[in-house]
């Protein structure tokens, strides 16, 4: 139905009927998903809950919908449409795992008409989200769909092992079909609420080479910047303390390996940044104009998948986590700029359904001919994941160094004072009798070594053939102390 639109913009003349056209394919579309979504996860419920199955990965269930209805369909004032489901046990088991009921899933997606978002991808994308910040619905092409599709069985392995990944959530793939068009959908978790301001946005594939966003982009009122951005907004990075970076490092590395067992490249880090400063200021400045009594979007109560929020998704812990108290309620990972600033950071990878094909290559191939290739985006899988990996975890996100208290320091100064008077207080007693002339012990005798001269190491018990080359220098020793008054005790003979 959306490229249904843009045919039909083309063709009418007017402005006014471009904009009346607009508005009602785009409204036409979200119907026509929701009345799909209802009825796929209702058939659903009749089905018994089962383990699932490798053909179940394959199966593609159709419906169609007549706008005057049937006996399985609503009457409805679209055009009439037929709604593909695939794998609709597979994505039942995943939204299970993940804590949706369908009840919950339901009333995310069809309570209320669907929010279309006006930062489309740079593919060209339409997006899609749940009036209660819940779930994204992206537009997806026909080889990204067919993609998801193979990679189903290797993504249900990955969930059953690990369900804490930054990678996406898929909860559903869908297609519409009407006016000879089909339009594909996948809905996934939603990485950056709505209810939370996102002060400075991020798409970072760990690339330089073009990697600036466009003077169109920046136009935007929060637009998505790319990596040579960061660099020069954050040449620091952003602060995490130990955990959470230990966390975050272990999960980009564990994604990463499994992108690139798959193949899969030119994925990207989408980061947004909520400025805590900022939006106090921002609240104070609202209270002083009066704006406050104005209308507010409702706060966050929390997202209701499991592991869905950034927080959750590295295995970090939001409620341990110093200095931020109640301002985290939707996940965000606390962390710091070098200039102290207090930040909320939501992040997650993205677009993961591009594998590395043939087009990629010959993509690559070119890029490489006039740029240097290491810094292009489409490189091969397994570079792409090193990259990737160290540019997040050594140029995005550093850790703040663990700061010694002063209690510490004082102790371990005074420990080493401690230490160093033990080792150096004063000669040991066979070091007395040797350097007293008064003694009349010969200097040439003394075979102490400065080890030896420590009082509180045990003597070393020489081997057979020390005692039999030194007996003479062991009597003349034993014979000086003895007339010296000293008693001597012979060391055990092991």
């Amino acid at each position: 139905m959306a490229e249904a639109m843009l045919y039909e913009a083309y063709t009418l003349d007017g402005h006014v009927i471009f904009k009346i056209k607009l508005v009602t394919t785009s409204s036409a579309l979200k119907g026509a998903i929701q009345l799909g979504i209802t009825h796929t996860v209702g058939s659903l419920s009749h089905k018994p809950e089962r383990d699932v199955l490798m053909q179940d990965f394959e199966v593609v269930e159709s419906i169609f919908f007549p706008s005057e209805g049937s006996n399985l369909t609503p009457a409805h004032h679209y055009s009439d449409f037929r709604f593909k489901t695939y794998a609709p046990i597979a994505f039942r088991y995943f939204r299970e795992m993940f804590g949706i009921r369908p009840d919950d899933y339901l009333y995310s997606l069809c309570n209320e008409e669907l929010i279309e978002l006006s930062n489309s991808g740079a593919s060209g994308s339409l997006f899609y989200v749940s009036s209660d910040d819940e779930f994204i619905i992206k537009t997806v092409q026909h080889k990204e769909a067919e993609f998801l599709q193979k990679l189903l069985p290797g993504y249900f392995m990955n969930l059953n092992q690990n369900k804490r990944t930054l990678l996406p959530k898929f909860y559903g793939l869908y297609c519409v079909q009407a006016g000879g068009k089909n339009i594909r959908i996948a809905v996934m978790n939603n990485l950056l609420p709505c209810a939370v301001r996102m002060h400075l946005k991020y798409d970072m594939k760990g690339s330089t080479y073009k990697r600036r966003a466009s003077a169109k982009e920046r136009e935007k009122e929060v637009p998505t910047f790319k990596d040579l951005d960061f660099i020069q907004d954050l040449p620091d990075g952003l602060l995490l303390d130990p955990d959470n970076y230990n966390a975050l490092s272990k999960t980009i590395q564990r994604d990463c390996l499994l992108l690139q067992s798959f193949k899969i490249m030119d994925y990207s880090m989408l980061v947004g940044i909520h400025n805590l400063e900022q939006a106090a200021r921002e609240r104070a400045g609202e209270e002083a104009t009066g704006a406050a009594d104005q209308k507010r979007p409702a706060p966050p109560q929390g997202q209701k998948s499991l592991y869905c929020t950034a927080i959750e998704a590295i295995q970090g812990n939001a409620h341990g986590t110093r200095a931020l108290d109640t301002e985290d309620q939707m996940g965000g990972i606390p962390a710091r700029t070098a200039k102290g600033e207090r930040m909320l950071v939501y992040i997650g990878i993205i677009d993961i359904l591009q594998s590395y094909r043939f087009a990629k290559k010959i993509e690559h191939s070119w890029k490489a001919l006039v740029h240097d290739g290491d810094t292009v985006s489409v490189h091969r899988p397994g570079f792409y994941a090193d990259r990737f990996q160290k540019f997040m975890c050594n140029t995005v996100f550093k850790k703040i160094p663990l700061k010694t208290s002063p209690s510490k320091k004082s102790r371990g100064t005074l420990g080493g004072v401690r230490r160093a008077n033990a080792a150096g207080a004063g000669p040991s007693l066979f070091a007395q009798l040797s350097s007293s002339n008064s003694l009349g012990l010969p200097h040439s005798h003394s075979t102490e070594t400065e080890g030896d001269k420590r009082p509180d190491l045990l003597p070393k018990t020489p081997t057979h053939d020390e005692v039999t080359t030194k007996s003479g220098d062991t009597t003349l020793s034993n014979s000086s102390l003895g007339s010296l008054g000293l008693v001597t005790t012979s060391p055990s003979v092991r």
